[in-house]
This record gives C-alpha cells, sequence and structure tokens, in this order.
C-alpha cells in the first residue's frame, strides 16, 4: 500500500463523521454519513486504511472493512486526544483520527473475532454481576452493623444470619426497614443464581477451548483467568515481547525516565487491565498460601518463597502473576505447553 486513502471513521450509534486523506495527509472531504451509507462507502472504496477509536462498535466495524478488502487501525482514544486541534467537534475528531492513523509510534489496539468477543461479553457480564452481589452483600452487613448485628464474612453466614435478625420480631428493626432487608436478601439470592448460570455458561466455553486448557496449567491461573488471559493475549502479534503483554496488562512497574535516569516506580492502579490484574493477583495470593503450608516442588515454588521472603506476599503475587502473563504470551506465540521445572527427589 504504498499510495492509498486514509477513511478515518468517528464512530456513533447511527451517524457517522468520516474523513478521507490521501496517504500524505491532505483531506479529501470530512463529511458525516449515515450507519447505511458508511456500509455503501466501504463496499465501493478500493482498498484503504480504515482508522477509528477503540469503542463500542469498533469491533464489527473493523470486521466489516476487512470482509470488503480494507486494513483497519484501531486506536487508544487518549492517543488520538493527542492529535485533535481545536475544539471537540465530530469533524475535528474525525480529522484527529486521521493524523493518528498515520503516525507509526501510535499503536492499534487488539480486535477480536466473534467468538472471542462472545466469551468477552460473558466474562464482562460475570464482572458486573460480581460486582452488584459484593456491592449488596456488604450494604446489608454495614446497615445491619449499625444496629448492633455484626455479621461475618462469608454468603452462607450472611444468609444464616438474615434469617435469625428477619424472624425475630422484637428486636428494634421497623417494618418497612424489615421488609427492604428482605428484598435485598432475594435480590442477592437472584444474583448468584444468575452468577451461577454465567458460570456455568463460561465453564462449558473453556471446556471446549484448547488454549484455555493449556493456561489453566499455569500457577495460579483458575477457568476465569485462562479465559481473561487468552482474550488479552490471543492476537500475539500485537506485542513486541513478552514485557509488553505484561505492561498491557498492568503487572509491570511504571517507569519515568529523563536525562539518561531511568526512575522504576510502582505497579500503577490506573492503567492496564484492572479486571484481569486483580484476578491474577487473588490467583498468585492463593499460590503462595498454599506454599506457606507445605515445602517447594518446583523451581519456580522456590523462586516464589525466596521473594515473599525477601519482600513480603504481595510483591511476591504480583511478580508470580507478571511471569505466569510473560509465560502465556510465550506459549500463545510458539504454540507450547507449560511443563514446569520440578526439583530433584
Amino acid at each position: 500500500m504504498a499510495d492509498f486513502n486514509v477513511l478515518a471513521i468517528d464512530l456513533a450509534k447511527n451517524v457517522f463523521q468520516v474523513c478521507k486523506t490521501n496517504s500524505r495527509g491532505k483531506v479529501i472531504y470530512n463529511k458525516s454519513f449515515t450507519r447505511k451509507k458508511l456500509q455503501e462507502l466501504l463496499i465501493r472504496e478500493p482498498m484503504s486504511l480504515v482508522a477509528m477509536e477503540a469503542c463500542g462498535g469498533t469491533h464489527y466495524w473493523a470486521r466489516y472493512a476487512i470482509e470488503h478488502g480494507h486494513k483497519v487501525k484501531s486506536m487508544s482514544a487518549r492517543r488520538v486526544k493527542a492529535f485533535r486541534q481545536g475544539q471537540k467537534t465530530d469533524a475535528n475528531d474525525a480529522a484527529a483520527i486521521a493524523i493518528a492513523a498515520l503516525q507509526p509510534q501510535v499503536k492499534s489496539t487488539r480486535l477480536l473475532s466473534i467468538e472471542n468477543q462472545c466469551q468477552q461479553g460473558l466474562v464482562r457480564i460475570r464482572e458486573l454481576l460480581v460486582t452488584q452481589k459484593v456491592a449488596t452483600a456488604k450494604q446489608i452487613r454495614d446497615l445491619l452493623l449499625d444496629f448492633g448485628f455484626p455479621i461475618p464474612k462469608g454468603d452462607s453466614a450472611l444468609f444464616g444470619a438474615l434469617s435469625e435478625i428477619l424472624e425475630d420480631a422484637e428486636n428494634s428493626l421497623g417494618m418497612d426497614f424489615r421488609m427492604a432487608i428482605e428484598s435485598q436478601r432475594k435480590h442477592l439470592n437472584q444474583l448468584l443464581a444468575r452468577l451461577a448460570d454465567i458460570d456455568a455458561r463460561l465453564a462449558t466455553q473453556i471446556k471446549a477451548d484448547e488454549t484455555c486448557q493449556r493456561l489453566q496449567k499455569l500457577e495460579g491461573i483458575g477457568p476465569v483467568n485462562a479465559i481473561a488471559l487468552k482474550l488479552t493475549l490471543n492476537t500475539v502479534e500485537h506485542f513486541r515481547n513478552s514485557r509488553e503483554a505484561a505492561a498491557c496488562v498492568g503487572v509491570t512497574p511504571i517507569q519515568h525516565s529523563s536525562g539518561g535516569k531511568d526512575k522504576i516506580g510502582s505497579i500503577s492502579k490506573s492503567s492496564g487491565c484492572k479486571g484481569l490484574r486483580s484476578t491474577l493477583f487473588e490467583g498468585s495470593m492463593a499460590v503462595i498460601r498454599q506454599l506457606d503450608k507445605r515445602e517447594a516442588r518446583t523451581t519456580k515454588e522456590v523462586w516464589v518463597k525466596d521473594i515473599v521472603a525477601r519482600r513480603g506476599k504481595k510483591v511476591a503475587a504480583i511478580a508470580l502473576a507478571n511471569k505466569n502473563v510473560r509465560t502465556a504470551y510465550a506459549m500463545l506465540k510458539n504454540g507450547t505447553d507449560y511443563q514446569p521445572s520440578m526439583l530433584a527427589a
């Protein structure tokens, strides 16, 4: 594609702004299209670079453009923002996308197939249900604690305590408040049932997915982490090396370099895949808790125990999560299986 046009699309629901430029960045036009007109444009245009921000609808339009012979570059909105001139308008946004698409240092985000996008949808639904379940249970506990009813951790303990509290007609709870707590208990039950349904559907997907089965052999990687890692790292060509993959997940320390001096900071909580990083950390902590109860059996477990002794459990958990991401990337890139190095008997 020595000489090609750029179709920069500012995505929306029904009306799309398209900025068409040549390969040198000269604007040919910048105007709006309806959904149907945009589909017709992508069909009749010769092979072009279709550029857009990564947002709702990106995967659909990327697949549609590729089906009709175009190249696609989707970019982070934060990267595109640096190229916008003037006020935030659809036309200025489309022009910024066109400029950013021609910059080699602006990386493309990953694109998902329909199968992977459906799996990602299941993971996202599960994450929302878990958030709602935790928030509902915490609210019930906090409200009842103010009435002098401390409730231990755990769902079974919560439901057991609620049965006793709500059945006790002589406690200080008013009738309306009592009914509201009962309604929240039913809501929590519904959330748990829906969560169990999603977990069963995810289990079916994971059981039939050979990549997820291989990833579960890593220490601290269960079914949910396996499918999340697969979705994040499946497009291995998106990363130059394993460190980029780990940085994408957010398990590498932030770096600030100036004047030839490199400063390595801590793990950023605002960057990377927050949900995946959190579950990887919890999986690593589970491994560390098990290692507290037994001797190391592999060289990797010896390495983890050594970090725990020197830096503590949380640092060791992040280090293990980092190593797991890098190992998973190598497994997907090379098509290999994980084989831990066992200690000599």
